[in-house]
């Protein structure tokens, strides 16, 4: 029962938070500072779960090859390649070093 408790009020906090930004978009005006540490905000929200799906997996270390493989995506995403080509390669990079036996 708890986990379903859990779920409805995650549910009703994000429809609550979405609700608000047009509801409350003329009454609030953030400063640039605010706006600014938002975005920086989503954006280190990203990175950890990024970090968070790349390092772990279950209660352990995921290995060697899943982390190689979001570098590889990382670097190429940094260099403006195309996203297919960016998913590719991650992919292809984690696969080809399992393939080698590397976990």
């Amino acid at each position: 029962m708890l986990p379903l408790t859990a779920i409805a009020v995650l549910a009703a906090g994000t429809l609550a938070f979405r609700l608000a930004g047009p509801l409350l978009h003329r009454r609030l005006a953030p400063g640039e500072r605010t706006r600014a540490l938002l975005a920086d905000a989503a954006t280190v929200l990203l990175v950890a779960l990024v970090a968070t799906a790349a390092l772990t997996e279950g209660q352990g270390a995921a290995g060697w090859s899943r982390p190689a493989g979001v570098l590889v995506g990382g670097a190429l995403a940094l260099r403006r390649a195309p996203l297919l080509a960016v998913v590719v390669a991650a992919a292809g990079t984690t696969a080809v070093l399992r393939l080698c036996g590397v976990p």
